[in-house]
């Protein structure tokens, strides 16, 4: 397979219209007709993963963490970052980024964290809000079904992540009026027209709406297809930022600790005071999710867990919650058992877990 191709897939599972509007996600280095041999799954890439991908024969990475996240203005050894891009490109190793496009996915780092926690019952904590469309045009009776099923076949009409090839449909008349310019369907230049057709109406995602207008297009009898594209309130309730889920059992916040730290092989956990109470609904996010307490007490969770808490922060818990840090490394690090499931289950290549710690953060 070829990068691009591989790039492909996997943002057909996560797609980059998923990332935040912050993030930079997809192929940062290489050329996307470079033909791939190994892949090298890593969370970080640093100059030791670019080696690392070298001795192991894999042409491109694919990492969770973006290399390049702020503007690189020149290439010089001067930092780490532009000496691990300079060395990328001397060696021929692509690297390829999903980031916040896979923490808000719902089979994404969270549920893979939330099922190390043993957690049940795991629903999204910020659903999407406002990446919903509808579709709604104007069909000769007897092309509906060929132009719904073009719609469907191109994404729309799917309902949460249980129902697919959901549409609604209404009869009516229409009118129109071709002008000497106009080759039409049916109808008579300078004549006006009435014909029964269906008013057909399907939701869609923002990252499916060119090739749903596509297929439209492509489906639909009329040269010139009238059609709405309506903005949707309705969250996402399958992808978005964070997650929340229940205990098997209520515990104590030691025990609780206790039972984090064994799961993820943590050494410390910084948290807030601790309530004198039993927690049994978790709220986290892997990575630095702060900006989600305010969902998680909405939410009625004893405890967020997150990570890069700064000191202020704390104070916001504000004896409503449990906050507590896990780590940003330690709360993400399951992100590449999830790449790697990924680009094994569709490799013509082989596929390497980077056995090179990138945590930059030591316990003493």
């Amino acid at each position: 397979m070829t990068i691009g191709e591989i790039e492909k897939k996997l943002h057909e599972w996560v797609p980059a219209s998923w990332a935040e509007s912050y993030d930079n996600v997809g192929l940062l280095v290489g050329k996307r007709e470079a033909a791939v041999r190994g892949v090298l799954v890593s969370l970080d890439v640093t100059e030791d993963i670019i080696e690392e991908a070298v001795q192991q024969d894999c042409q491109l990475i694919v990492a969770h963490h973006p290399l390049i996240f702020k503007g690189i203005k020149q290439l010089t050894s001067d930092h780490w970052v532009q000496r691990t891009v300079i060395k990328a490109i001397e060696k021929g190793i692509g690297i390829l980024v999903a980031h916040t496009n896979l923490d808000n996915a719902s089979d994404g780092v969270n549920a893979r964290l939330g099922e190390k926690l043993g957690l049940s019952d795991l629903r999204i904590l910020r659903p999407f809000q406002e990446r919903l469309l509808k579709l709604v045009t104007y069909v000769p009776v007897d092309h509906l079904e060929k132009v719904r099923e073009g719609l469907f076949a191109a994404g729309a009409g799917q309902v949460g992540d249980r129902y697919d090839e959901c549409s609604f449909v209404i009869q009516g008349k229409g009118s129109f009026r071709p002008n000497a310019k106009a080759d039409p369907f049916t109808g008579s230049s300078g004549v006006r027209s009435v014909e029964e057709e269906f008013r057909l109406e399907v939701i869609l995602k923002d990252s499916d709406q060119r090739s749903v207008l596509s297929a439209l297009n492509s489906c639909h009898p009329y040269e010139e297809v009238a059609y709405e594209l309506l903005r949707i309130l309705n969250p996402e309730a399958d992808r978005g930022a964070g997650m929340i889920g229940l205990l098997k059992e209520p515990l104590r916040p030691e025990a609780l600790f206790t039972q984090i730290k064994e799961a993820l092989n943590i050494p410390v956990i910084r948290h807030s005071r601790v309530p004198d109470r039993l927690i049994r609904s978790v709220a986290f996010c892997g990575g630095s999710g702060f900006f989600l307490l305010e969902d998680a007490v909405a939410a009625s969770a004893d405890v967020f867990l997150t990570s890069d808490i700064k000191y202020h922060d704390f104070f916001e818990a504000d004896n409503r919650i449990l906050l507590a840090d896990i780590g940003h490394y330690e709360g993400e690090q399951y992100s590449c058992d999830l790449l790697v499931e990924k680009l094994r289950s569709f490799a013509t290549f082989a596929v390497r877990l980077s056995e090179k710690p990138t945590n930059p953060i030591s316990y003493t």
